[in-house]
């Protein structure tokens, strides 16, 4: 009897392979970190050959640390960092380009000149998303704007484009698929139809014949043709922040989990009808499976958070590695007055300045590097805060509760305790990390369970939910009120710097 769904989870600083039992317990797992390309200040890109030959790397070692092979799985589930981009040789699979990463901020004079006279919220009524560095589609276009032959290439149908869902899936099926919520954050989809929109299509210059079939995020796509996992179908994908939210159990309108990776993202599942946001969120694919209608989520998208951490390990030296920072940070007992706004590639949700540029702020001869620690993580959670806020007021107007909102919280900085209480403490609301805190690539793997049947529904998935700790607040409110004003005055001081 096959036993274990596999899921890929596809990152932004590494590649893993996760195999889940039926109860969404950790069977075994594998991960390989990629290397981050910095060609010019505000460019990220990764070399899309290399995530391929980790990925393999990591399925066969994951299936070798649990001692298994492809007849113990029943599928396999499929999660990506989103809106990283990706063209390739029809005939041969080659990239033309490294993959440009959804960090990177090379398409701002693009994106200002395909606002035109109607403003960045051009294709915002049937996108849900704002003209933004952000998105596929801009990146899609400059590759085809750069790259000699692009473009009458890719009008030939001789190049395909893809998030990395797409390139994956072509590597391991051959097929050239996506899935509704990649497509989502392409600026191509139409949310209510959930196909290619042509006419966006043809003001940024994109070939249709390029572009994937959209496909449901649950579904039987194709066999894996080669490797260790031959013959087994991928029946899974998902982005990686709507697989957490899948994973995380918010299957009901009104529910909202948190990851805190490379950058921080809130979704709120808002049911089958898309909210279009007053505040500066996005209106995205939540999930869809199979033949039932689509499911749509609010999303407040943080460009940077535990990267931060990254940085103050990699460029300052003032950490080791990542789990040092709560011991130092531990060392004060407050910020001293020192605020750090990490707008290394501008501001997303809910400000969206891509003219901002990351500061330190109130720094006294008091500041030490306890203090700077943690300025740094109270940035994540004062980020947080503006996006839950910016939910509450969307949500208001849609009469979804969230006043009273328990957090789900996930990814890697959750075992960050100091973080979590002080996330708890900023917000007023309880915080609750589960037991599996991979629930991105949970979420991956219940999204191909489903469709072979190894899951019955979606009752199973909050039958396997589990919490393992919760906090709350324990700060005044003054003492809260006072910390968002330093906060608010820090962030306006990264205006108008590029």
């Amino acid at each position: 009897m096959r036993r274990f769904v596999a899921a890929i989870d596809q990152g932004t600083t590494s590649s893993r392979c996760i195999v889940f039992d039926q109860q969404g317990r950790i069977a075994g797992v594998a991960q390989r970190e990629h290397e981050q390309i910095f060609p010019q200040p505000g460019w990220v890109e990764h070399d899309a050959e290399t995530i391929w030959r980790n990925t393999e790397s990591v399925i066969d070692e994951a299936l070798r640390n649990c001692g298994i092979g492809s007849a113990d799985i029943v599928a396999v589930g499929v999660t990506n960092q989103r809106e990283t981009t990706v063209v390739w040789e029809r005939a041969t699979g080659k990239p033309i380009h490294h993959a440009i990463v959804w960090q990177d901020t090379r398409t701002a004079d693009l994106t200002v000149e395909l606002a035109g006279d109607e403003g960045p919220n051009r294709y915002t009524a049937r996108t849900g998303l704002p003209l933004s560095t952000y998105f596929a589609g801009p990146k899609l276009r400059w590759i085809l704007d750069r790259v000699p032959g692009a473009q009458a290439r890719a009008e030939a149908g001789e190049l395909c484009f893809g998030t990395i869902d797409s390139w994956i899936l072509w590597n391991l099926t051959g097929q050239h698929l996506t899935d509704v919520t990649n497509a989502s954050r392409t600026m191509l989809m139409d949310l209510r139809t959930l196909q290619w929109d042509p006419a966006i299509c043809a003001e940024f210059g994109v070939p249709v014949a390029m572009l994937p079939e959209i496909r449901s995020s649950s579904e039987v796509y194709g066999d894996i043709t080669s490797g260790p996992l031959r013959g087994v179908p991928v029946a899974g994908i998902l982005g990686d922040q709507q697989a957490a939210t899948f994973g995380q159990a918010c299957l009901s309108p009104g529910d909202t989990k948190n990851t805190y990776g490379t950058g921080n993202f809130m979704l709120m599942n808002t049911g089958t009808t898309p909210v279009f946001s007053e505040h500066g969120l996005l209106t995205t694919v939540c999930y869809r499976l199979g033949d039932q209608p689509a499911v749509y989520a609010l999303e407040g998208s943080i460009a940077v958070t535990g990267s931060l951490v990254q940085w103050l390990r990699d460029n300052l030296g003032m950490i080791a590695n990542a789990d040092e920072i709560e011991p130092l940070a531990r060392t004060v007992d407050d910020n001293g007055g020192c605020y750090i706004v990490p707008a290394f590639s501008g501001l997303f949700a809910p400000r969206w300045r891509p003219d901002a540029r990351g500061v330190f702020a109130g720094l006294t001869r008091f500041v030490n590097r306890g203090h700077i620690a943690r300025a740094v993580l109270e940035a994540t959670a004062f980020q947080t805060r503006e996006v839950i806020d910016a939910m509450r007021a969307d949500s208001a107007a849609q009469h979804l509760d969230v006043e009273k909102v328990t957090l789900k919280v996930d990814g890697g900085m959750v075992v960050n305790e100091l973080l979590m209480q002080f996330q708890a403490d900023i917000l007023d609301a309880p915080v609750v990390r589960p037991v599996v805190t991979e629930t991105t690539a949970l979420g991956a793997a219940y999204a191909a369970g489903l469709a072979v049947g190894y899951w019955s529904g979606t009752d199973d998935i909050r039958a396997n939910w589990a919490e393992d700790k919760r906090w709350t607040s324990t700060m005044s409110a003054p003492t809260r009120d006072e910390l968002m004003r330093e906060w608010n005055k820090a962030v306006e001081r990264t205006y108008d710097w590029v």
